[in-house]
């Protein structure tokens, strides 16, 4: 079962009368900016990703045990 053009012509109408030209424009201009968001988003992935530094040290080097016990213990 297709939709012939009559069935498309009276379910465009329907829609017109029910949200209103106004509405649908706006709807059609929300719709394009999120396309738009999404395609940047998209191209912002593809981007090289920042170099991460394995120079760091972990969090506990340089603690004495007492010091670690008290940070852990305070939790």
């Amino acid at each position: 079962m297709s939709l012939g053009p009559w069935q498309l012509i009276i379910i465009a109408i329907v829609i017109l009368v029910l949200f209103g030209r106004g509405r649908i424009s706006e709807m059609m201009g929300d719709f394009g900016k999120g396309i738009k968001s999404f395609k940047q988003g998209m191209n912002e992935d593809d981007a090289p990703a920042k170099r991460i530094s394995h120079d760091a040290k972990p969090a506990d080097e340089g603690l004495t045990p007492d010091q670690v016990k008290q940070t852990t213990d305070s939790k």
